[in-house]
């Protein structure tokens, strides 16, 4: 899984059968490698038709879900060990976590086009979170935070472009309050699995914990 984060991101999607958005914009274009070869890499790719084992398609599907969120098996693991005995159904308590993670409430929000270079403005200090800056990516929001972008950080040529994108923004998720004025956004609910976006169920990567 290592190398594979450090791969070419469409394979990632190819491989997953479905577009994770993982370069942004680029994904909803002509040029996405989905579009032009919607079949898994590799030289048997367009002939991969064999069906999957339950366990193959649990640990797909797990492949899926680490590759959406940019994350490895040891993270992916303890993200799902915070959740596993919290009341409620499990495998919507995890994506519910996953999608409170700093790096893609930011993404979500429309700070950042990628997973990927989210992860990265979070790292170089770009944001506050309730005034405070949070420099890691897998830090769990909370209903009620608040996240802006560091002021000494908004005369950036990207955020001074990307500020004023978002404030002809129109489809935030559900579950963020955004002030267009301010450029600041806020968790007012906690994410469902139908505001993830795409394809997944999480309950398959609970039966193959539970194994």
């Amino acid at each position: 899984m290592a190398r594979d984060l450090l791969g070419s991101k469409c394979k990632r999607c190819r491989r997953s059968g479905e577009k994770l958005f993982l370069k942004g914009d680029r994904c909803n274009t002509a040029k996405c490698a989905m579009v032009k070869r919607p079949y898994a890499p590799g030289v048997h790719g367009k002939r991969m038709s064999r069906g999957l084992s339950e366990f193959g398609k649990q640990l797909a599907m797990k492949q899926r879900i680490k590759r959406m969120y940019g994350i490895l098996e040891r993270q992916f693991r303890k993200h799902y060990e915070e959740i596993e005995n919290k009341q409620g159904v499990t495998g919507d308590l995890l994506m519910a976590r996953l999608e409170l993670r700093l790096d893609n409430v930011v993404r979500k929000m429309g700070f950042a086009l990628s997973p990927i270079q989210a992860r990265q403005l979070v790292n170089h200090g770009a944001f506050l979170l309730n005034g405070k800056s949070v420099t890691i990516p897998s830090y769990e929001v909370k209903i009620g935070d608040v996240i802006s972008i560091k002021e000494s950080k908004k005369v950036n040529p990207y955020f001074v472009n990307q500020i004023q994108a978002l404030k002809n923004k129109k489809d935030f998720p559900r579950w963020i309050a955004f002030d267009q004025n301010a450029i600041v956004g806020t968790v007012i609910a906690l994410p469902a699995r139908e505001d993830v976006g795409i394809q997944v169920d999480p309950q398959m990567v609970v039966e193959s914990y539970s194994r």
